[in-house]
């Protein structure tokens, strides 16, 4: 009869409650998906599409793969498409490329209000759920690469869009984003700057180093996995520095408006300090504004109050004078 210890037991019972939560996971993101055409179909065509990012990174446990050829396929993702109903299909509209946040999330309804908003305004939108995203299950779960190859999968999704879908102008393409997806509008311009005309970045994921050091070791232990970095950054700074805006900013050429507050919960205003300080020795001309305790803290520009939507109107001002989309702001 098999022995088994308290510790093969508490594996199983891990592995378990892992197993469950991708589960559970793929279930709400179904019916999240039912949610995106509840809320916005009066005013979009919307669409789920499937398209390609890089092949996952050297350093990507094979025995997460079903074989060594899979390491070399490039990594299927999902990304959303909106499209106003109300436009002329006969020219070009701007488009907006927006990442979702989080270390493992998607891209939920939650932000339904959000493109309502730029939709209104004439704006395209694509909105990928790159590598790491929840709801896809385990293995794609764990193709995540945090500010690595993620950052490639949602440049990915912006020239899908360019090539696939004629009413986009590819010489009006913005991306924006907010915590996690700040950190994906941020170094998407700092790698790619042709790629973008404008960018905005609130309440961004901007030190990883420093990121390190204020959170908690269930928090880093996500990030050293076998599956993800696979070092702490005690043991490869340099990789984690990679991985930063604030250590990448000599790197911007292009317009960027930058939000935060000082009393942030999740991305900690010292992040974007430094951020912000490393911009400004790197003599780049940006934009950017600290507000101090918005109500709401890190969610403060997200939520359904009259105090975030004047401060989305500033990212939308500020978003318009370079891709000047037809429609007017709400006021």
């Amino acid at each position: 009869m098999e022995q088994v210890t308290l510790e093969d037991l508490m594996k199983r019972l891990e592995r378990l409650e892992e197993t469950s939560e991708h589960v559970c996971n793929t279930v709400s993101k179904a019916v999240d998906d039912l949610l995106w055409y509840a809320r916005l179909e009066d005013i979009a065509v919307i669409d789920k599409v499937r398209i390609l990012g890089p092949p996952p990174g050297e350093s990507f446990p094979i025995d997460l793969l079903g074989s060594p050829q899979e390491k070399k396929n490039q990594v299927k993702m999902s990304a959303y498409t909106f499209i106003p109903r109300e436009i002329d299909r006969s020219t070009k509209y701007p488009l907006l490329v927006f990442p979702h946040g989080g270390v493992h999330n998607n891209f939920t309804s939650s932000y339904a209000h959000v493109i309502r908003e730029l939709l209104e305004q004439g704006y395209l939108i694509i909105a990928p759920d790159y590598r790491g995203s929840t709801g896809y299950g385990e293995k794609f779960y764990k193709f995540i690469d945090y500010g690595g190859l993620e950052i490639e999968d949602t440049l990915a999704a912006r020239n899908w869009m360019v090539e696939n879908q004629d009413l986009v102008d590819s010489d009006r393409v913005g991306i924006l984003g907010w915590s996690h997806g700040g950190l994906h509008a941020l170094m998407n311009i700092f790698d790619h700057p042709d790629a973008y005309k404008v960018a905005y970045a609130c309440v961004p994921v901007s030190d990883l180093v420093a990121r390190m050091g204020y959170k908690g070791q269930k928090y880093r232990n996500s990030f050293s996995a076998d599956y993800h970095i696979g070092r702490t950054a005690h043991e490869d700074i340099e990789e984690y520095k990679r991985r930063s805006p604030a250590w990448n900013a000599e790197k911007l050429r292009t317009p960027l408006l930058i939000h935060t507050t000082t009393n942030d919960e999740d991305v900690s205003v010292l992040e974007v300090e430094h951020l912000i300080k490393s911009l400004k020795a790197a003599g780049k001309q940006f934009e950017y504004k600290v507000y101090e305790a918005a109500p709401g803290g890190h969610m403060f520009s997200r939520l359904d109050t009259r105090f975030a939507r004047e401060s989305r109107r500033e990212v939308y001002r500020f978003l318009a004078e370079h891709l000047t989309p037809p429609g007017k702001l709400a006021h």
